[in-house]
C-alpha cells in the first residue's frame, strides 16, 4: 500500500553504480512515477564509479525528464563511500539509498520516506524477512544461506530482521552524528545504524527481485570484507567485550602452552 504525502515533502534518492547502465533507466522511471503519485519531491543521484559503460550519456537523456543527476568518481572506489558521496551532494534532509541492480522495487521509495514521517524514527529499512516481505523463488539457494548466515553473525549488533539490506532511509541527522563511519565493502546501512545510534527504528516489508540485467557484485573477497566490517562494528560496539573475548582466548592458548612445555 502506498503512503500519500503531502506536497512539502522531499527526499534525495542516493543510487551508487558501477556498470548498471541498462538498469538507470527503468530505476530512474519507475522511482519518478512512484513519488509524483504519493506527493513527494525528489531528486536521484547517481553516484557512479567510472563505469565507461554510457551511464553518462543515460542520465543525461533521463535528465531532460526526470529529477536525476550524475556524480562520476574518478579517484575513489566502492558502494559505502559513493553512498557517502552522495550524502553530502544532498539537498534535502530525508535519504534514501537503493541499489541499481532492481532488485528493490522503486515503488516501495515512498513507503521508506514515510517512516522517516514519525518524528521518533531515526532508520527505515526495507526488508525481505519481515511478516510480508519476500524473495521471488528464482532466487538462489546459495544467496539464501550466505544471505542467513551473514544476517545470524549481525544479529548482536542490530534487532533488524534484514540488516544487510541496501534499501534504507535516514534522516541526514544520523549520518552528521554517526561517528567515524569508515565501511568496509558493501554494508554501509549496518554502518550507519550502530554508528549513527539508530535506537528506533521503522521495517517495511519488500518484495526482493531478481537483478534485472548486469552482473553481480558480490564475490568471495567481498564476503571476507564483510567479516572484517563486522569484526570493526564489534569493537565500536562493544569495546570492552571484545577486549575481554581476546584476554580470555589469550589465557587459553597461554595456558594450552604452558600445558604442552610440561
Amino acid at each position: 500500500m502506498l503512503f500519500m504525502q503531502s506536497a512539502e515533502t522531499a527526499a534525495s534518492v542516493i543510487v551508487p553504480t558501477y556498470r548498471e547502465a541498462e538498469n538507470i533507466p527503468a530505476l530512474v522511471e519507475r522511482t519518478s512515477a512512484a513519488a509524483r503519485a504519493a506527493g513527494i519531491t525528489i531528486e536521484i543521484i547517481i553516484v557512479d564509479d567510472d563505469s565507461q559503460d554510457g551511464t553518462i550519456e543515460v542520465v543525461e537523456r533521463l535528465a531532460a525528464k526526470h529529477p536525476v543527476r550524475l556524480i562520476t568518481r574518478t579517484d575513489e572506489r566502492g558502494l559505502s563511500s559513493a553512498v557517502l558521496r552522495g550524502f553530502a551532494e544532498a539537498k534535502y534532509d530525508s535519504l534514501v539509498v537503493m541499489d541499481a541492480d532492481l532488485q528493490h522495487p522503486p515503488e516501495m521509495v515512498p513507503e521508506l520516506v514515510a517512516g522517516l514521517g514519525d518524528d521518533a524514527c531515526d532508520f527505515v529499512i526495507g526488508t525481505r524477512y519481515a511478516s510480508g516481505g519476500e524473495i521471488v523463488e528464482d532466487w538462489p539457494m546459495h544467496r539464501r544461506l550466505v544471505s542467513w548466515g551473514a544476517k545470524q553473525m549481525a544479529r548482536p549488533l542490530t534487532p533488524l530482521s534484514d540488516p544487510l539490506s541496501g534499501f534504507f532511509a535516514i534522516p541526514k541527522s544520523v549520518w552528521r552524528r554517526a561517528k567515524r563511519v569508515d565501511p568496509i565493502g558493501y554494508k554501509i546501512a549496518l554502518e550507519l545504524y550502530v554508528k549513527g545510534g539508530c535506537r528506533n527504528p521503522v521495517e517495511v516489508p519488500i518484495k526482493f527481485e531478481t537483478r534485472a540485467a548486469g552482473s553481480s557484485k558480490l564475490t568471495l573477497a567481498e564476503q571476507l570484507r564483510y567479516v572484517r566490517h563486522l569484526w570493526r562494528l564489534y569493537r565500536f560496539r562493544f569495546p570492552v567485550l571484545v577486549w575481554i573475548v581476546i584476554a580470555v582466548a589469550l589465557l587459553i592458548l597461554g595456558g594450552g602452552a604452558w600445558w604442552v612445555m610440561l
